[in-house]
């Protein structure tokens, strides 16, 4: 699904940091680095299109990211469409961070982000405080099209109407017409630029993983994704096997399953177990004893009556005009903005007329980057993988299930994808469902972890495709939302005992879990 990282889930919270991170010590290099540094290519093939590592300069991110200062960089080129020979090539970033062991292990990790369509580079501190460069080698790639790649399919005619959107109704008719003229404009530049959209799909996407594989020598590495990153791991391990000793995925994102009305179930799931795990502490369930009745009067009541408000954005400035409407409220919710802690209070809050919480986290999407976001290549699995065999009436439908007494025009949306089937005419790239929406089955290692707080891939999905998995391992981490290794000490020790014993993970820490306490506000 689309990136949101674990930035806006702790926007106001540090995440815990499990190891310092400097630099290198002097050691022999891994086959990874050693790779790196000579620029060679074994495997690849003479002519335009063969896959090749070219050593070169790191990228140089807005704010610097430490780690990139030791790494060793340059970029991956492939084909843009593998199924054109003679077609031009791509670019992708690609970093390796060297292990902080003296003598780390000879398979290193390789990372898939979620999004699809996010920077990945900007996870890496995350990824470094979480240790997964403690024992081995971690290797970034920029998934094709994204920031720092080579084309770069962002677009900034959305994230401009995106600043624009909090001053309109969410599911409003003049959001819909702001955001499919800024959908065209991009589209229409990008293909200007000669990129082939229909390019930018997972299928291609692994493959690059095992070019990158195979351009670097290595001999056997470890996957770790999350999110639209699980799901891509998934692919990765269906179509291209060898070469993985393990998997690890996180906040799981079946291929099988992932549709438009797919997305009702998850935030249905997640706002269920946040709300069951309130019911469960005595003192939140004695302050807000009826959350689920509260949210939905709440929809309800904005829907019918939105609030327009000047709000001043979280990161300063002037205020500016923000609508909280019924879609609105419940896209805050799934974006984690506020934190699930602080659900019931904010919902308690709203109720008694202070929208404050709710309107400032609106207000701030008022303040985007503009250019990083590759909504590009967003759109073009979304048209291409998930909103194929499947009809806006079926999205309603999905909505209705979810939430009986909602108000349609908030149930017509995907959840954090508005307007998509509109979006996907105007995006035009052919159906991949059919080859794209198949269960992995494998026997290599596999680590599942889910947060049960998720309300972006319900925890509940990872079942399905453990059972495909013959030698897998899955963890529920209570209380966690998406993306949960960085947000759990007990979930980054899983996934490091994984990553030394893939068959025999300790997951004893998880048992004595239980989600933090809700905020509780005087009445």
């Amino acid at each position: 699904m689309p990136k949101h990282t674990v930035h806006a889930v702790t926007a106001a919270a540090a995440l815990a940091c499990l190891a310092a991170f400097g630099p290198a010590p002097v050691s022999a290099p891994s086959a990874s680095a050693r790779a790196a540094g000579a620029g060679a290519t074994p495997g690849a093939t003479p002519g335009p299109t063969a896959p090749r590592f070219v050593p070169g300069a790191c990228p140089k991110p807005p704010e610097p990211i430490e780690a990139l200062s030791t790494a060793r960089c340059g970029v991956l080129e492939v084909p843009e469409n593998r199924s054109r020979p003679g077609g031009r090539t791509i670019k992708l970033a690609v970093a390796i961070i060297p292990a902080v062991a003296e003598k780390p292990a000879a398979d290193p990790v390789v990372f898939m982000a979620g999004g699809p369509g996010a920077d990945t580079f900007d996870d890496i501190p995350f990824l470094i405080d979480s240790g997964l460069n403690k024992d081995r080698d971690l290797i970034i790639m920029a998934q094709r099209g994204n920031l720092y790649d080579q084309p770069n399919l962002a677009c900034p005619e959305v994230d401009r109407f995106n600043a624009q959107a909090v001053g309109l109704g969410y599911d409003a008719r003049q959001a819909e017409q702001l955001m499919l003229k800024a959908v065209k404009d991009c589209r229409a530049r990008l293909t200007a630029d000669g990129v082939d959209l229909g390019a930018y799909n997972t299928a291609e996407n692994a493959a690059d993983f095992a070019d990158l594989r195979k351009a670097l020598d290595i001999p056997r590495w470890n996957v770790y994704g999350y999110s639209y990153g699980s799901n891509l791991a998934l692919t990765y391990l269906r179509l291209h096997p060898e070469g993985i000793r393990a998997v690890a995925i996180d906040s799981v994102t079946p291929p099988q399953v992932v549709t438009l009305p797919w997305t009702w179930a998850s935030t249905a799931e997640g706002i269920h177990n946040i709300f069951e795990a309130c019911a469960a502490q005595p003192a939140c369930k004695d302050r807000y004893p009826d959350l689920p009745r509260t949210l939905t009067e709440q929809v309800r009541k904005l829907e019918a009556h939105p609030l327009t408000l000047n709000v001043k954005p979280p990161s300063g400035g002037k205020p500016v005009k923000t609508v909280l409407d019924g879609g609105a409220l419940l896209n805050l919710i799934v974006a984690f903005t506020p934190r699930p802690k602080d659900i019931p209070a904010a919902l308690d809050e709203l109720s008694r007329g202070n929208p404050q919480r709710f309107a400032q986290a609106r207000a701030a999407g008022s303040v985007q980057p503009v250019g990083m976001f590759a909504h590009g290549l967003t759109n073009s699995i979304a048209c291409g993988e998930w909103a194929p065999g499947h009809s806006e009436s079926d999205v309603l439908k999905a909505g209705r299930k979810a939430f009986p007494g909602w108000p349609d025009t908030v149930l017509a949306q995907a959840p954090q994808l508005p307007f998509q089937y509109p979006v996907c005419g105007v995006w035009d790239v052919p159906d991949r469902a059919k080859t794209q929406r198949l269960a992995t089955v494998s026997s290599v290692p596999a680590l599942l972890v889910s947060g049960t707080f998720d309300v972006k891939t319900g925890a509940s999905w990872a079942k399905g495709v453990a059972r495909d998995l013959s030698r897998s391992t899955a963890i529920q981490v209570p209380g966690i939302g998406h993306w949960v290794v960085p947000q759990s000490p007990c979930a980054q020790r899983v996934l490091a005992s994984f990553l030394a014993r893939p068959t025999a993970p300790d997951t004893s820490c998880v048992d004595a879990l239980a989600p933090e306490p809700f905020t509780i506000i005087p009445k």
